[in-house]
C-alpha cells in the first residue's frame, strides 16, 4: 500500500540560524498536498531538503517507507520529480529537448539515447501541459510562463511517484493555473502523491485535498483545506482579517483587511 511522503523533526539551520524546526507532515499518496505560508516561512527550504538539494541536521524524510536521505541522486530522481519557482538556462536547447531530461533517471547508461516510448512520453507531457506546438523552438526564447509550462513536462515526462514543485502557478495567467492544477489533480487521482508550494489561498482550497501551513520555520497546522484556513489562524499566520464564505464553487476566502 503506497504511504506518501512522510516528515519528521527536521531541522535545518543556516548560519547557525534556525530556518526550519521541528517540522513534521504528511503528504499522502493520492492526494494533492499544499504546503502554504508567509514569504519566509521556510518552504522553499524544507521543500530543497525533500528533494535532495539541502541536507537537514536532524529528522527523517520518507517516501512510501524509505529513507530519502539514504538514496543516491539518481535513485531519488526514478521516484522523485522537482519543479522550481523560477529556473533558466542559456543552453540552446528546444523544448522537447528540456522535457527529454525528464528521462535520463530511466535510461540506460550505455543507450545512445531516447527510444520510442521515451520520445512518447515526452510528447505526450508537452501536450500535457498545451506545449506540444512549442517542442521545436529554443527554450531561451519562451517567456517566463512558458518556460515554467515546459518544466511541468519535464517533470511528467519524468514518470514520478512524488511531485514537488515550488510555486508552479507563480508565472502562469489564470486559465494555465487552472490547467496545470487540474493536471496535478489526475495525476493524484491515478495514485501519485503531489506537494506543491502555494500562495494563493483560494487556489489552494480549491484544488488541494490537504494543507500544511508553516509559520516562522514551523509547521503550525495540517489537515483538510476548509478545516484549516480559519479565521483565527489566517489573523495570526498571515496578519489579516478574513472569513470563509461559500461560493458557487465551494468556499473561498474574503479578505477585509489586515490584523
Amino acid at each position: 500500500m503506497r504511504e506518501g511522503l512522510k516528515i519528521a523533526g527536521v531541522d535545518i539551520s543556516r548560519g547557525g540560524k534556525s530556518i526550519v524546526g521541528n517540522a513534521g507532515f504528511s503528504a499522502p499518496a493520492g492526494k494533492v498536498t499544499g504546503l502554504v505560508g508567509p514569504n519566509g516561512a521556510g518552504k522553499s527550504t524544507l521543500i530543497s531538503a525533500i528533494v535532495g538539494l539541502e541536507r537537514p541536521e536532524a529528522g527523517s524524510l520518507n517516501f512510501d517507507g524509505a529513507d530519502l536521505a539514504l538514496m543516491g541522486r539518481r535513485e531519488r530522481a526514478g521516484i522523485c520529480a522537482y519543479v522550481e519557482q523560477s529556473a533558466s538556462t542559456e543552453e540552446r536547447l528546444s523544448v522537447s529537448d528540456v522535457v527529454a531530461l525528464g528521462r535520463i533517471p530511466h535510461i540506460s547508461t550505455w543507450a545512445a539515447g531516447l527510444g520510442a516510448d521515451d520520445e512518447a512520453l515526452v510528447a505526450g507531457a508537452l501536450a500535457k501541459v498545451d506545449m506540444a506546438g512549442f517542442a521545436t523552438r529554443q527554450f531561451n526564447t519562451l517567456s517566463g510562463g512558458e518556460q515554467q509550462r515546459v518544466h511541468i513536462a519535464r517533470a511528467l515526462a519524468q514518470e514520478p511517484k512524488l511531485l514537488v514543485l515550488d510555486e508552479p502557478t507563480s508565472h502562469l495567467d489564470i486559465r494555465a493555473q487552472l490547467q496545470v492544477l487540474d493536471l496535478l489533480g489526475e495525476l493524484a487521482g491515478a495514485g501519485g502523491t503531489v506537494l506543491l508550494a502555494l500562495h494563493d489561498l483560494n487556489l489552494a482550497l480549491r484544488f488541494c485535498d490537504w494543507l500544511v501551513v508553516m509559520h516562522m520555520g514551523q509547521v503550525v497546522a495540517e489537515g483538510r483545506p476548509a478545516e484549516v484556513l480559519r479565521e483565527n489562524l489566517l489573523a495570526e499566520v498571515y496578519g489579516v482579517r478574513a472569513r470563509l464564505i461559500e461560493g458557487p464553487g465551494g468556499p473561498v476566502i474574503a479578505y477585509e483587511g489586515t490584523v
